[in-house]
């Protein structure tokens, strides 16, 4: 069910304006990608803290400026994919690009990237603790920890 700015659940209501918005808008693209209900709410609504927390000001004031969300609204589906929500996510050592990446398995790429091992393992728990699932990790070398 597709939600707008004056039709949301009960536990977007004490989030600012523009928080709420994104929100909104990251669970109606979760939503038309085919994920559940009970899925999504807490994924977006945890991808949307984030977002606001590292937005800048412009970012914030585009979003605030924005058309508000509405329930007919079309989402890219390609790049969602409500078949790795069971997968774990694993964070392995990328040669080419000399960086760690945070991928779940069966993806077809990187859901982040980053310099320090440590910050993708921080990066790879939070998506796991959203899903339900494990983190595995590599060393450098390829081996499984």
């Amino acid at each position: 069910m597709p939600w707008n700015m004056q039709d949301y659940p009960d536990s977007l209501k004490n989030f600012d304006e523009v928080e709420r918005k994104k929100i909104i808008e990251i669970m109606n693209a979760m939503e038309a990608a085919g994920y559940k209900e009970e899925d999504l709410i807490p994924i977006a609504i945890q991808q949307g803290k984030e977002w606001y927390q590292n937005a800048s000001d412009t970012e914030i004031s585009e979003v605030k400026q924005a058309t508000n969300p509405k329930k007919s609204d079309k989402h890219d589906t390609e790049s969602a994919n409500p078949d790795l929500m069971d997968e774990d996510v694993q964070v392995k050592f990328d040669h080419e690009n000399a960086q760690w990446q945070v991928i779940t398995v069966k993806a077809k790429r990187a859901a982040d990237t980053f310099d320090l091992k440590e910050d993708a393992m921080k990066r790879a728990k939070e998506i796991a603790d959203n899903k339900g699932t494990k983190v595995i990790t590599y060393t450098k070398d390829g081996k499984r920890q």
